[in-house]
């Protein structure tokens, strides 16, 4: 979602999944995509896998297997289901099982698993099917989790990257949104993934997580992870080139290195007993 979503310049969290196109613009670059993109807490992939009756998870938009392989080196077995088959083999390369489907119309063939994740990837499921194909295929107390996270690059930065993509991209729907994120619009995001889930009425006992932490990045390790990111990967190299030049000043003027403030959010339920 902002986080939520998959970053700058991206539709609302709760508006992302009719955007299929962007969605399925991220395997342009997998190899990048993977080596630049950050992991997840450590203390949240631990409190999944003690929430959860088993060890068999199944990854919702699994991309390049960054969460899934986290999942995987805490000693589940995990599936991955990935809409882009770029993403999948880049994943199978990683020695992940991954099938290519939309989460929504993919079929389990009978299979169960313990836990659902969602990891930066539920924003772009259709709220309503994407909870009812997780509840069928969740075990009794069986838990879901959509996590996923907001970045916050310090102003100095992030305005630089806003007016470098309005000069590139005028006509972008995008422009009007703020230089940098608000916490509270994905934290709102995520109180309304744990309402929808309630609405199914087949999970119960929602919850908020939260965990802030930060990571530094040189100029270098940000402009790699940049052209990651929704509304970059589908810019033409010309417009690409400004928008990292001007970004690349930007941290150039700060000594080059800045420190990136992160909060990972998630919304997590367990599935209702059926009985």
């Amino acid at each position: 979602m902002p986080i939520l979503p998959r970053e700058q310049s991206e539709p609302s969290p709760s508006e992302s999944h009719k955007a299929r196109r962007m969605a399925e613009s991220f395997g342009v670059d997998a190899q990048r995509y993977d080596q630049a993109r950050p992991g997840y807490p450590d203390a949240l992939v631990a409190r999944i896998i003690a929430g959860s009756p088993g060890p068999d998870v199944l990854d919702v938009g699994c991309g390049t297997g960054i969460a899934a392989r986290q999942f995987q080196a805490a000693g589940c077995a995990v599936l991955g289901v990935e809409p882009d088959a770029r993403m999948a083999d880049f994943a199978r390369s990683r020695g992940l099982q991954v099938e290519v489907a939309a989460f929504e119309s993919w079929q389990p063939a009978g299979r169960m698993f313990d836990a659902v994740i969602a990891a930066q990837s539920w924003h772009w499921v259709d709220p309503v099917a994407g909870a009812g194909q997780a509840a069928r295929v969740l075990r009794p107390r069986g838990r879901l989790a959509i996590f996923g996270h907001v970045y916050e690059p310090p102003a100095e930065v992030a305005e630089p990257f806003a007016a470098a993509y309005r000069r590139v991209a005028p006509d972008s729907p995008f422009n009007d949104q703020p230089a940098r994120r608000l916490l509270d619009l994905y934290q709102a995001a995520y109180v309304k993934f744990a309402d929808q889930l309630c609405e199914t009425e087949q999970f119960n006992d929602p919850e908020q997580w939260r965990f802030d932490w930060e990571r530094s990045y040189t100029r270098d390790q940000w402009l790699d992870l940049l052209p990651t990111t929704g509304g970059l990967t589908r810019l033409r190299p010309d417009q690409l080139a400004e928008i990292l030049d001007a970004v690349g000043s930007a941290i150039d003027s700060l000594g080059g290195r800045f420190t990136m403030n992160y909060t990972t959010l998630a919304a997590t339920a367990v599935r209702a007993d059926p009985s």
